[in-house]
């Protein structure tokens, strides 16, 4: 079964939780915090915003935007920590 649209912005967003330190890894393995990459992912997950814009299901669009609202707030928020 190919993976959908929602998986795949599932997976991008949990990869990018990790990186920001709010998820453990796989069966506990530790991911080291990495503020640029998890960037990467919140820009790609706003392009495919952008690109999908009324082409999504109502629960794909959902995700989408509560995924990238989630992200956002994450990122500031390990970003102004970081500076402190």
């Amino acid at each position: 079964m190919p993976p959908s649209f929602l998986s795949f912005v599932y997976s991008l967003g949990t990869s990018a939780l990790m990186l920001l330190g709010e998820s453990p890894g796989q069966e506990g393995v530790s991911v080291p915090q990495s503020l640029s990459h998890a960037q990467e992912i919140i820009d790609v997950l706003t392009i495919l915003e952008t690109k999908t814009k009324g082409n999504l299901t109502q629960e794909e669009e959902t995700l989408l935007q509560e995924m990238l609202y989630t992200l956002r707030i994450k990122y500031v928020d390990k970003a102004s920590s970081s500076k402190s």
